[in-house]
Parts: structure tokens; C-alpha cells; sequence
């Protein structure tokens, strides 16, 4: 089993061999090198700001690995702000800051000498729409690896990443046309494969079906689920049945107002095993939220 104390998010020295690998992984940190288990992620009191304002206030969970996480709540609680802080994507936000601990496999994310840049490889992320770069097929899934200077070959590397995001079969005889010649869910698709080629850890996911028909919905639910055992994965819904059907644990979020701003923050109101948070809802809001009386 790999040395998890081993620091996985700095560079290496420039002075390694051409064309090895760039970041300073451990094994476990390339997809599906190390059987399910282990903390991932540990918030300790988060908190996401834009200048003065709190959108996040003291986030305190644990995620594992090998598990979908689902966060719910209500438009304008934090769910994406709070998606954003784990692979370092608000360093791209002026007067965005985080406080507070998170811990990436027990090291600092926010700590010195951390990589943002090979945090966001480690850290893979799919976005609310599908945003396929306008090249062709194969550019799009080999960008990564290419970026990353990954001692892979690409033409393997692609192949293995269409065909775990279940797209290889649609698309292997056409890899060199236009990747916006595809469908919404196959775009979709190819933005998990683009993600998947990367060799990430984790993969994040913003209401990555909210564009998509439900035929599409379901072949991005399923393949969800044959991702993680591979990857840990964190999705953002507003889909109360989405966060039902595929995630193992779910958190739940508000936005209570900050007495010392006087403005709405987003709060974590309760994290735990998905049926329980779904059948079993400890507080009140959370219970009001599922079962849709109010959000």
C-alpha cells in the first residue's frame, strides 16, 4: 500500500527526465491504483469568502474513498462554492479566499508549496455543461495527459479513457472529427473521459446532468457508478432523485443569515449516509428540504 504521509501535491524538480511524469504522486493518488478505503477529504471548520463576504461558513465532514458524495441544499447555499475550494479553483477568483483546515489524503490543500496546478490534476473536475474544447475527439481526451507530460502512450491512454466513460464504442471510428459534432450527453461523456485521461484521484462534478435529457441523466447516473470503483467522486445536484439513486453519502446545506455581515451564508445542516438523510433526517430542515416542503 502506498505511503500516504508522502507529499503528493508538490512539483517534482525540473531536472527529471524528459517525459516522466510532472507532479510528485503516490500511487494511490492514479485512479484506482489502491483498493477502496481511506479518508480523502477532511474539512475542519471551511470557510469560503469573496472579499468580505462568507458564502461558506465552518464546513466540518470527512470523505472516503470509493464513495459518491452528494451535496443538496437550496439555490445560493454554497454547494458549488464549496465543490470549488476542494481542487483550489477559487485561486482563479480575485478576493476569493479560503479559511480553515482541508486536508487532501492528510496534507494541507491551502498549505505552502502545494501545487495548485497539480492539486487541479489530482483533482479532476466536470462542469455544469459540457464544454468540449474545439478539437477533435482525440485532442480533447489527449489534452491532459499531453499537458501533463504523462509517461503514457496516448493513443492507449485515450482508448482506456472513452471506454470508462463508455463512450469508445460511439466514437472510435470518427476520433479525428469535431468534438461539438456530438450529442449533449455524449459531450458530457467526453468531458469524463478528458478527466478520466488525466489519471486524477478524484473526480468533482457540478450538476453535470443539469442540461442533459433523462436518457442522457441515466447513462451519466450509471456511469457514476462503475467510476467509483476507481475514483472518489463529489457531485453537486439540485435533483433530490439523482442524489438518491447514486450517491453513498449525502450533505446537506442552507443558507442561514451571518449576524456579523447580515447577509445569507451557506451552512452544513446535516452529512451522513444517503438512506438515512433521505428516510431518517435527523434535523427538521433537512427532513423539510427532501421531502420538499420548502427549496
Amino acid at each position: 500500500m502506498a505511503d500516504k504521509s508522502r507529499d503528493v501535491l508538490t512539483e517534482q524538480p525540473d531536472s527529471q527526465p524528459a517525459g516522466t511524469v510532472t507532479p510528485r504522486l503516490a500511487p494511490a493518488a492514479r485512479g484506482g491504483a489502491e483498493p477502496t478505503g481511506g479518508t480523502v477529504f477532511e474539512l475542519d471548520g471551511l470557510s469560503v469568502f469573496y472579499g468580505s463576504f462568507r458564502a461558506v461558513r465552518d464546513v466540518t465532514l470527512t470523505m472516503e474513498r470509493g464513495q459518491i458524495t452528494a451535496f443538496i441544499g437550496p439555490s445560493g447555499c454554497g454547494k458549488t462554492t464549496l465543490l470549488r475550494s476542494l481542487n483550489r479553483m477559487h485561486d482563479l477568483t480575485p478576493a476569493a479566499r479560503v479559511e480553515g483546515g482541508l486536508r487532501y489524503r492528510g496534507q494541507e490543500l491551502y498549505g505552502p508549496g502545494v501545487d495548485p496546478v497539480v492539486v487541479r490534476r489530482v483533482i479532476g473536475m466536470v462542469f455544469q455543461r459540457p464544454n468540449p474544447f474545439p478539437k477533435s475527439i482525440y485532442d480533447n481526451v489527449a489534452f491532459g495527459p499531453r499537458i501533463a507530460k504523462l509517461d503514457v502512450n496516448l493513443d492507449d491512454c485515450v482508448e482506456q479513457a472513452l471506454r470508462k466513460a463508455a463512450l469508445w464504442d460511439e466514437v472510435k471510428d470518427r476520433l479525428k472529427t469535431s468534438a461539438t459534432q456530438l450529442s449533449g450527453g455524449q459531450q458530457q461523456r467526453l468531458c469524463i473521459a478528458r478527466a478520466v485521461a488525466a489519471q486524477p484521484d478524484v473526480i468533482l462534478m457540478d450538476e453535470p446532468c443539469s442540461a442533459l435529457d433523462p436518457v442522457a441523466t441515466l447513462r451519466i447516473e450509471d456511469l457514476m457508478q462503475e467510476l467509483k470503483a476507481e475514483y472518489t467522486i463529489v457531485i453537486v445536484t439540485h435533483n433530490m432523485q439523482q442524489a438518491a439513486r447514486v450517491s453513498d453519502m449525502t450533505a446537506f446545506f442552507t443558507a442561514e443569515v451571518d449576524a456579523d455581515v447580515d447577509r445569507r451564508a451557506g451552512v452544513l445542516v446535516e452529512f451522513d449516509r444517503t438512506e438515512t438523510i433521505f428516510t431518517r433526517p435527523a434535523d427538521e430542515r433537512t427532513e423539510s428540504y427532501v421531502s420538499g416542503r420548502f427549496g
